[in-house]
C-alpha cells in the first residue's frame, strides 16, 4: 500500500503537484536546477526497487539533478544505484582528470559497476600516453580481482608507451595477487628488461616479508654514489630533503645543470625545469630521475642518425625538413645532415638523460635534489 501511495505520489509530482509543495511549471524552464527536478528525485528516492527507466520524466529530471551534483558521493551514489550509463563519458572524464584523488577512483569504480570499464580499455590502448597512464592508473585503484587480468598483458605489448607498461606493473602491484604474479614474471625471466626497475620498486616495496627475500634472488635496486642500494620509491618519496643542498646537486654533482636550464641559467638540450615543480609530484619526480625513459616529454624524444659515411650520432629532434635534420646531442652541440647523406634515422626508445644518474649521489643527495625541484614552481 505504501509503495503504491508513493507511486502515486511521483505520478502526482510529475504532473505539477508534489508531495511536499507546488511543482512550479516554469521551474523546468531554468537552466539551473528546478525544485521541481528535486521533487521528482526526493520520490525516486522514497521509492524502493524503483525502475528509472519506466518513467521518461524522472529519469530526464535525474539526469538534471545529476549535473548539478557532478563529483558529489551523492552523484556516484545515484549513478550506481538506478545504473545510469548516461553519464558514463563523464564518469570517464572524472576518472582521467582526477586519477589518483578520490573523485577519480570512484568514478573509475561506478564504471566497473555499470559494465563500463572497457571505455578505459580503449584509452589505454589510445596514442595518448598520458591519459593512458591515467586509465592504467584508475584500473589499477578500481578494478579488484580483474586488474591483473586487464593489466599484466600490457607488459608483453611493444607498441605500448614504456610510461603506460611501467604504470600497469605499479597498478597491478597494489594487490598481492599481482605481485605474486611480477615475481613469477622476474624468476622465470618472462618481465622485460626495461621493466625492471619498476618491478624491483613493486616487490621491494611489497609489505609481504617473505616475497621480499624472494625477490632479492633476482633483482637488486641501483647502488648509489656511496655503493649503498638506492631504497624502493615507497621509502625515498617519505623522506624529506634540504632544497638549498639540493640546488648544489642540482648544479654540479648531480649534472642536471649541463642539459637543463632553470631561470635562465644552464644548457638547453632537455625541458627547461624553471616550473617543474608545479607539474610533477614527488613521486613522479624521483621516477624521472631514476627512469628517465618512461615518461620522454613530446618534443624530447631521441633519434639516431646513420650517415653514409658511418658516422652515429644521437640526440634530440631539432628540426626535420625536406633538406636536412638537425640533432642536439647530450652535450648541447647541433649537429646538421643533409636528408641525401641520411642512411637511417631512428626513433630511440629510451631518453638522452643518462639512466643511472643515481649513481652519482647519495641517497641523501638525490633527496635533497628532488626536495628543489619541487620548489621550482610557477611564480
Amino acid at each position: 500500500m505504501v509503495a503504491v501511495t508513493k507511486r502515486v505520489a511521483l505520478s502526482i509530482c510529475l504532473a505539477g503537484v508534489g508531495m511536499f509543495g507546488i511543482c512550479r511549471a516554469d521551474d523546468a524552464a531554468k537552466p539551473s536546477l528546478s525544485p521541481k527536478d528535486k521533487l521528482i528525485v526526493e520520490t525516486v528516492l522514497r521509492l524502493k526497487d524503483f525502475d528509472i527507466e519506466s518513467s521518461a520524466p524522472a529519469k530526464a529530471a535525474m539526469l538534471r539533478y545529476l549535473e548539478s551534483q557532478v563529483g558529489t558521493e551523492q552523484y556516484f551514489e545515484l549513478v550506481e544505484r538506478f545504473g545510469i550509463t548516461e553519464v558514463a563519458d563523464q564518469l570517464v572524464e572524472l576518472g582521467i582528470g582526477k586519477a589518483d584523488e578520490t573523485t577519480g577512483v570512484r568514478a573509475a569504480e561506478v564504471l566497473f559497476a555499470l559494465d563500463r570499464a572497457a571505455m578505459l580499455q580503449t584509452i589505454i590502448k589510445s596514442d595518448d600516453v598520458d591519459r593512458a597512464v591515467a586509465a592504467v592508473t584508475l584500473v589499477g585503484h578500481a578494478g579488484g580481482k580483474q586488474t591483473s587480468e586487464l593489466l599484466l598483458p600490457l607488459l608483453h605489448a611493444s607498441d605500448v608507451a614504456p610510461a603506460v607498461r611501467t604504470a600497469a606493473i605499479r597498478a597491478v602491484g597494489r594487490r598481492p595477487d599481482g605481485q605474486q604474479a611480477i615475481l613469477e614474471m622476474v624468476s622465470s625471466g618472462h618481465l622485460p628488461e626495461e621493466l625492471t626497475f619498476a618491478a624491483a620498486n613493486v616487490l621491494f616495496g611489497s609489505s609481504n616479508e617473505a616475497l621480499r627475500k624472494e625477490a632479492a634472488k633476482y633483482l637488486a635496486l641501483p647502488a648509489t654514489a656511496d655503493s649503498q642500494p638506492l631504497p624502493p620509491l615507497s621509502d625515498l618519496i617519505q623522506r624529506q630533503g634540504n632544497p638549498e643542498a639540493g640546488k648544489v646537486v642540482f648544479q654540479k654533482t648531480g649534472t642536471c645543470i649541463n642539459c637543463h636550464k632553470v631561470h635562465g641559467e644552464g644548457k638547453e638540450v632537455g625541458p627547461d625545469l624553471s616550473e617543474i615543480g608545479s607539474k610533477l609530484s614527488r613521486e613522479a619526480m624521483f621516477v624521472s630521475i631514476l627512469d628517465p625513459s618512461l615518461a620522454i616529454s613530446h618534443n624530447y624524444e631521441t633519434y639516431t642518425v646513420l650517415t653514409d659515411s658511418g658516422d652515429a650520432v644521437t640526440g634530440l629532434m631539432v628540426s626535420n625538413t625536406d633538406q636536412s635534420v638537425k640533432l642536439r646531442t647530450a652535450e648541447g652541440i647541433d649537429k646538421t645532415f643533409e636528408q641525401e647523406e641520411i642512411e637511417i634515422l631512428k626513433k630511440q626508445p629510451k631518453s638522452l638523460m643518462p639512466q643511472d644518474l643515481q649513481r652519482l649521489m647519495t641517497v641523501d643527495q638525490l633527496v635533497d635534489l628532488v626536495e628543489y625541484t619541487l620548489t621550482l614552481t610557477k611564480q
